[in-house]
């Protein structure tokens, strides 16, 4: 087995409120919906996935109302998105219309290079205006 450039990838982490997430992630990051189920069956989950269509990568978000779990985020927990260019202020106003707050980055090299927004959950997304490599 050999992990590659083109290996999916899933990164899961709970949230509080699967629909505030879905603001903020689709309706102001522009990621499209991939799944998501919400049926009540004991002892699942309800989860939102979001991502690239195609890509090689998502995000699972997930709540479990009968045992929900409390996101604790840390000013380290990043999800970084490589933009290779400028962050645009539109970008940044819909991620604050749909539930960010923009904050000063733990690691000044984030401010130097990007934007760093609260989600709903309290994570960090950074739009570097860097490229990847």
């Amino acid at each position: 087995m050999t992990i590659s450039s083109t290996t999916h990838v899933r990164v899961a982490r709970p949230s509080r409120d699967l629909v505030a997430a879905e603001r903020f992630y689709v309706g102001g990051l522009g990621l499209h919906v991939l799944w998501r189920t919400t049926e009540r069956t004991p002892g699942e989950h309800d989860l939102l996935m979001v991502g690239p269509p195609g890509g090689s990568w998502h995000f699972e978000l997930t709540h479990d109302p009968e045992h929900p779990l409390e996101p604790t985020p840390t000013v380290d927990d990043l999800f970084v998105v490589y933009l290779g260019a400028p962050v645009e202020d539109a970008l940044v106003g819909r991620l604050l219309a749909t539930g960010g707050t923009r904050v000063p980055a733990h690691n000044p090299y984030w401010d130097k290079y990007g934007v760093t927004v609260v989600d709903p959950d309290g994570y960090r997304l950074v739009l570097c205006s860097r490229t990847w490599g």
